[in-house]
């Protein structure tokens, strides 16, 4: 029987677990569930006790590695807290957000324990065995995998399924004790970029996907990069959208064209970029065919701002499309969130 085990790590305000690390517990259970195997959930974190809380619904063994050494993601505390945890469960199915902090160190601690990794990971299923679906090149093929090996990590990519939601309540909790390395680094503080300067954004609900039209000839025959890059930069104050970009758009730089300042190919979304998974998508400038599809496959409300009522977008690519000028029509949107009430 299969002995199944959840990592989670709190967030950085350490009260609570992170979201993806809820999606994991989502995916967990339910594999449990089905199989009808043990289950473990392990919690690292600076202070966990109130984090745990959520886990009061859920019948499972709850493992916690805490202390101000765990506070801050680092490798060898980190690699050397899940390691402590993998074998406090003895799990042989291994589930893990691909976090940032836990994708750093989930093939390190695999090989610790003699075990296989499989990573981008988007669905569990099977009933009598375990079956990981996995996307390659670029989410255009699907595969399911199935191994022998044992333990078998598995790194779930953030935003495949729902949060788990459960009542808060009291929770019985095994503190592991680990025994650190020796460190060589010394967490000093955390810088994290002005807000107003920062474009990619996870967690946003919304992902707003500027083209190569907001840099092209206007009706009046003259570019207005500048006017471009006031409306973009103001919705995303206004609304905590993350940025997307079309890879004709991010290449103009090479190009010696005029280009908005503050995209890089970080923001490329598309066949060639990323592929993420906002609930909700707004495309302006894009022609919508298949490589901007493919980096939406997993939005899960479409939208799209085009002047051609026969664009990509219009021909099924899109759940609603507006024909209209996207300078227009996002001057106007900017105008409404300003004056929306706090």
């Amino acid at each position: 029987m299969e002995t199944i085990l959840v990592l989670t790590h709190v967030d950085d305000r350490g009260d609570t677990l992170a979201r993806s690390s809820l999606e994991a517990l989502t995916a967990g259970v339910s594999l449990a569930t089905r199989l009808s195997a043990p289950l473990s959930i392990g919690v690292v974190g600076g202070d966990t006790a109130t984090a745990v809380h959520v886990l009061a619904a859920i019948e499972a063994r709850v493992l916690a590695v805490s202390g101000k050494a765990f506070q801050q993601a680092r490798y060898s505390t980190d690699a050397a807290a899940c390691e402590a945890l993998c074998r406090a469960a003895q799990a042989s199915i291994v589930i893990a957000p691909a976090s940032a902090r836990f994708a750093r160190v989930a093939a390190g601690v695999a090989l610790r324990l003699g075990g296989v990794i499989d990573t981008h990971i988007t669905a569990l299923g099977g009933t009598s065995e375990v079956e990981a679906n996995r996307w390659f090149y670029r989410q255009r093929m699907e595969a399911i995998l199935n191994r022998d090996a044992r333990p078998w990590f598995l790194l779930l990519d953030p935003g495949t399924h729902p949060a788990f939601d459960g009542v808060p309540g009291p929770v019985e909790v095994e503190q592991i004790v680990v025994e650190l390395p020796a460190t060589r680094t010394v967490v000093t503080g955390v810088r994290s970029p002005m807000q107003s300067g920062e474009t990619i954004r996870t967690d946003a609900k919304l992902l707003f996907v500027a083209g190569a039209g907001w840099t092209k000839k206007q009706p009046d025959g003259q570019v207005h990069s500048s006017d471009a890059a006031r409306l973009i930069l103001d919705f995303l104050k206004a609304s905590g959208a993350s940025l997307g970009s079309s890879k004709s758009l991010v290449d103009q730089t090479g190009d010696n064209q005029t280009v908005l300042p503050f995209l890089t190919h970080l923001n490329q979304v598309g066949q060639t970029g990323s592929t993420p998974r906002h609930r909700k998508g707004l495309a302006t400038c894009c022609h919508g065919e298949e490589p901007h599809v493919v980096g939406w496959r997993f939005i899960a409300e479409r939208r799209a701002v085009s002047l051609d009522p026969n664009c990509g977008w219009t021909r099924g690519k899109a759940d609603i499309v507006y024909i209209a000028d996207a300078f227009q029509v996002m001057g106007e949107l900017n105008r409404l969130l300003q004056s929306k009430p706090e």
